[in-house]
């Protein structure tokens, strides 16, 4: 069974990236881009501002799809995640819902933090991270 979910890329003027910790399964304790589930009749954008305001506490505007990833979920469940750029236009940062923790992270502590599979290298290949230079 494949479940449509959203997360969205998301920087601040300094070019932090937004990032939260799962509070629950699937990946939970692990640093994350926010997002999750389409509800049901509901478009990716919607999709998208719910679950920053949910998991962050701010207001965003979606923007452009950035790239698509499946992830295996639990029970044969597969997660389709379309991750979309977005800006803030209002809020103030609080972890909520699924989240137990979220925070702007620069490209280079992201690489240090305990992140959610493919995530680094996903965000690497889509140019979101600079790459390793070395």
């Amino acid at each position: 069974m494949h479940v449509r979910c959203v997360g969205a890329i998301v920087h601040d003027a300094e070019g932090r990236l937004l990032l939260i910790r799962r509070g629950h399964p699937p990946a939970e304790g692990l640093w994350s881009l926010p997002g999750g589930r389409v509800e049901a009749g509901e478009s990716d954008a919607e999709a998208v501002a719910r679950e920053l305001a949910e998991e962050t506490g701010l207001v965003v505007a979606p923007g452009r799809l950035v790239g698509s990833v499946e992830r295996a979920g639990p029970a044969g469940v597969t997660y389709d995640i379309h991750d979309y750029a977005a800006v803030v236009t209002g809020g103030t940062l609080t972890p909520g819902d699924d989240a137990s923790d979220a925070r702007w992270v620069a490209p280079e502590e992201l690489r240090r933090l305990p992140a959610s599979p493919g995530l680094v290298e996903t965000l690497t290949r889509w140019r979101v991270l600079p790459p390793v230079r070395g």
